[in-house]
């Protein structure tokens, strides 16, 4: 009862408040009486879809999205599977080479899946440079682009 309470409340202060952080967040649950630890309020947001997008103003805010936990579509149905040509492992860095003009969009759904292991992405036209975490491998690296992208590595074994 407690975690759907609390479910319930995190997506009503997000749709309802310009929430910046997840520190600000629990500020919020805690003013309502909901106390939880950093941990489970990630887990909560991963399980609500919600994640931290341009707010227009420089910043970023929590939203929900559209296709929590979905295949990896951007709006319009743009699907990035079939754009992705090769990844290639470069001195403790990843480099993704898509079909041209299709990086960016690739790249924001990366940094958008908020995962720990990923520091950042840096985008062209065709290609993606992926900058791994400190102790994180690339093998640990292919493994999270897995669970972001189901069946990347497939769709570039079949582009070889």
């Amino acid at each position: 009862m407690q975690k759907i309470k609390r479910l319930s409340l995190i997506e009503k202060i997000i749709t309802g408040e310009n929430i910046s952080s997840q520190e600000l967040l629990l500020k919020r649950l805690r003013a309502k009486g909901i106390s939880c630890t950093q941990a489970t309020l990630s887990r909560d947001l991963r399980q609500l879809g919600a994640g931290r997008i341009a707010d227009g103003k420089g910043g970023y805010r929590y939203a929900l999205t559209d296709n929590p936990g979905g295949p990896a579509v951007l709006p319009g149905n743009i699907q990035l599977l079939p754009v992705i040509r090769d990844i290639i492992d470069a001195r403790g860095l990843i480099v993704i080479r898509t079909l041209p003009g299709n990086a960016s969009n690739t790249a924001f759904y990366i940094d958008n899946s908020f995962r720990y292991e990923i520091a950042g992405t840096i985008a062209g036209d065709d290609t993606i440079l992926i900058i791994p975490r400190d102790g994180i491998t690339n093998s640990q690296v292919h493994t999270c682009l897995e669970i972001i992208l189901p069946g990347l590595h497939e769709q570039v074994k079949k582009n070889r």
